[in-house]
């Protein structure tokens, strides 16, 4: 039986503010594009993430990486805000705690990224 791909390719919408409709707009994207590829990802896969974050003047100098990422990090396991009991949207992944190695940027979009970021989920290789 041949292998099943893990490398999934989004194009990010826009940060808008606040947070949780980004999350929630973040998740639309990923759900579709892991819908469309027929991945299904497992508790076992150790993941990693690249991430291109594209932010305009002057909210690129006041966006931190960190708090994005958590974002990101937390509409991947259906996390919108509230309460973490409250689960109220589909896993993308079981756990967060497989995600291995994160490399994340930002930088100002190029003209044909329409202010798109980018977000590729892949397998972990260890080095």
């Amino acid at each position: 039986m041949a292998k099943q791909p893990l490398r999934l390719k989004v194009r990010l919408p826009k940060y808008e503010a606040p947070q949780n409709e980004w999350r929630k707009k973040l998740h639309a994207s990923i759900m579709t594009a892991i819908k469309d590829s027929g991945i299904e990802y497992t508790t076992d896969q150790k993941l990693e993430l690249l991430i291109t974050l594209y932010l305009e003047d002057p909210y690129i100098r006041f966006h931190d990486v960190d708090n994005r990422l958590k974002d990101i990090m937390d509409s991947l396991q259906g996390r919108m805000g509230g309460s973490k009991k409250e689960q109220q949207f589909e896993r993308l992944i079981p756990n967060d705690s497989q995600i291995y190695k994160v490399t994340i940027r930002k930088k100002k979009p190029p003209i044909q990224s329409h202010g798109l970021g980018h977000l590729e989920i892949r397998k972990y290789r260890e080095v």
